[in-house]
């Protein structure tokens, strides 16, 4: 007689992170003079955060990705994190 084994119920892994967009919630759109709001939204490597962690709008994400090439471009922001101090 074969018995079953006690398993424990999977917790569901495609559960949607609840998160609201952050231009949204203070009526702001991204701008490449705001390098401390800019820098919210990219990894300690300097890559751009997707959208399923940086929580924004599909259309703020758009407008952030070329915010950010904008201060990139002007000096304002590191391109990576490999530069030397």
């Amino acid at each position: 007689m074969a018995y079953k084994k006690n398993k424990k119920p999977r917790k569901d892994r495609r559960t949607p992170v609840s998160k609201t967009c952050y231009f949204t919630e203070t009526g702001t759109k991204p701008d490449y003079k705001e390098v401390l709001v800019l820098r919210r939204f990219i990894n300690e490597r300097g890559k751009i955060l997707p959208q399923k962690y940086s929580g924004l709008s599909a259309k703020n994400q758009r407008l952030l990705a070329v915010e950010i090439k904008k201060a990139r471009y002007m000096g304002l922001m590191h391109y990576t994190d490999r530069h030397a101090l």
